[in-house]
């Protein structure tokens, strides 16, 4: 039996025009930030995949392409020109620790949707994902930015689950994507920028606010998969395939058809795995920046979930090739369980 990989919220394959692309980059192998002829080449590529890039996903500001979601969100909150810094209780570990432990302020959570409360500091720049990795769970991003505006601040959206997916929330002000989430290269992001004034200058590369040279085969290829589009199962079948599971589904708020959080009645997160894994099948319970952890995910318990349910909640995700026949094989599966 072949394997299904459902845990593309982890990362997903690699898309074949993205593999093309690269291709195409590795054979130009000079550095973008070189004057010579050598170099100019690699720059005008370089500067093709940003506009490409900049033009799937619908973003009319700046984009500075890093080495993936997480460098992208340092860049953001140790660069931002703002006097304070604020998330939401819910968001990825890789965000989470890393603004928290910058004392910034967290903001609570009401039916699965950011609650903002009336002292949000003042030109504060404020952290919210567009759609959750565990729970698939769609934030109110325009509400969200009339909050933040009208508080003179910035608002920051981590779009790593949704970009490629969703269009980009225009009314942010800054967005942070990861490529290999949507079919792209490991190892390439961006941060998406309204201005470049938003941002103090931090290194040599891309305008003077980024350190390292540039990955230009990983830009190529992001550009690729963004320009890709398709999947191989209709929003029709994902939400049949969603309806499927009734009530093992947990409901939290508005939520995509393509992150799935399962709670089984009595078995645990581990012990599904373990069965599934088994059975052909590669799903995650987490994200997998902590699915080592045995402990009931923080996510999960931000949502309001209490910790017994945590510890039975499994997540299945799809992607770009994932097919109507593996969905149903997975829904067969779980039956058995």
């Amino acid at each position: 039996m072949s394997r299904i990989y459902l845990d593309h919220a982890a990362t997903s394959p690699l898309r074949p025009e993205a593999r093309a692309a690269m291709e195409k980059g590795f054979a130009m192998w000079a550095n973008p930030s070189s004057p010579h002829a050598e170099g100019r080449r690699a720059r005008a590529a370089l500067e093709d995949a940003r506009e490409r890039c900049k033009a799937a996903l619908g973003w009319q500001g700046e984009l500075i392409f890093t080495s993936g979601a997480s460098e992208a969100a340092r860049l953001a909150f140790d660069d931002a020109v703002v006097s304070t810094r604020a998330l939401s209780g819910v968001e990825h570990d890789a965000i989470y620790g890393f603004v928290a432990s910058r004392g910034a302020q967290e903001l609570g959570l009401v039916d699965g949707c950011l609650a903002l409360r009336a002292d949000i500091a003042s030109r504060s720049l404020v952290a919210v994902q567009q759609v959750n990795s565990e729970t698939g769970t769609r934030q109110d991003i325009e509400t969200i930015a009339k909050v933040v505006h009208g508080r003179y601040g910035s608002l920051f959206v981590d779009c790593a689950q949704s970009a490629g997916k969703l269009a980009v929330p225009a009314m942010a002000d800054m967005v942070i994507v990861a490529a290999h989430k949507f079919g792209g290269p490991i190892g390439i992001g961006a941060l998406l920028v309204r201005d470049f004034a938003m941002l103090k200058p931090a290194g040599g590369h891309e305008r003077g606010y980024r350190r390292g040279t540039e990955n230009l085969p990983g830009a190529m290829g992001m550009a690729a998969a963004l320009e890709a589009g398709d999947w191989a199962t209709s929003p029709e079948q994902r939400s049949a395939f969603v309806a499927g599971f009734g009530d093992s589904v947990l409901r939290m708020g508005q939520q995509v058809d393509y992150i799935v959080p399962l709670t089984h009645a009595s078995m645990s997160a581990q012990a599904l795995l373990i069965r599934l894994d088994a059975l052909g099948f590669a799903v995650s319970a987490g994200s997998a920046c902590s699915s080592g952890s045995l402990k009931p995910s923080r996510v999960l318990k931000a949502f309001g979930l209490d910790d017994d349910t945590a510890r039975r909640t499994i997540r299945v995700s799809l992607g770009w090739n994932t097919t109507a026949a593996e969905l149903d094989a997975f829904a067969q599966a779980w039956a058995s369980l």
